[in-house]
């Protein structure tokens, strides 16, 4: 008798214990909800800025360098140019004036000497032969000339580089990846230099950063 229901007892602990471990079809469905795969998200890529200048006009550079020479070139921000622009304007220049005053000198002499005047004849000119006053009378006609035409050319040509720099200048622009810092800086003597009486050399130093 006791072996009955020692026996019926443990099959019933066996059948409660089995429907104890049976997995719950709920617990089951969202556990497999959060292990299925998540959807891709591509991240987010921030695009560079620009800082287009609209307002730097071609026309305005031509125009200003028109009125006043290298003033084109400091609209376009290229100030390192005018120091070249008046230099060759100023040879030029100076071309013009010496050729101009010899040709005066000349042609004046040239005139007396044609009309038989000895009266204000240049004393300087004394041993110069007829022929040869006429002919650098001619010379420096010529390259009075020739330094009117390279004035008017110096001129027309800081024209054009003022309004091809501003075209440049309005087409490509500059964004927020390239850094430029120019600071000062001590730099040693360079093998050559070590004689020198200073070791080092005061400088300035160029950074360019791409970030």
């Amino acid at each position: 008798m006791y072996k009955i229901l020692f026996f019926t007892y443990f099959l019933t602990a066996l059948v409660f214990t089995a429907n104890a471990q049976k997995p719950d079809s709920a617990v089951t469905k969202n556990k497999a909800d959060t292990t299925a795969p998540k959807k891709y998200v591509p991240p987010i890529i921030t695009g560079k800025v620009y800082h287009p200048d609209s307002t730097h006009l071609p026309k305005k550079a031509l125009f200003r360098s028109g009125v006043i020479p290298g003033w084109g070139q400091l609209y376009n921000h290229r100030w390192w140019k005018v120091p070249i622009i008046y230099g060759g304007l100023a040879l030029l220049g100076d071309v013009i004036v010496y050729n101009q005053n010899n040709y005066t000198i000349f042609l004046k002499e040239a005139e007396l000497r044609e009309k038989g005047i000895l009266t204000g004849r240049n004393p300087a000119l004394s041993a110069v032969q007829d022929a040869d006053v006429l002919t650098y009378t001619d010379i420096f006609r010529r390259d009075r000339d020739l330094g009117i035409l390279g004035f008017i050319g110096g001129w027309g040509l800081q024209m054009i580089d003022a309004y091809i720099d501003a075209k440049f200048i309005q087409r490509f622009t500059m964004d927020n990846d390239l850094g430029l810092k120019i600071k000062p800086g001590i730099f040693n003597q360079p093998a050559f230099g070590n004689s020198s009486f200073f070791a080092v050399k005061p400088g300035l130093s160029l950074t360019l950063t791409f970030k």
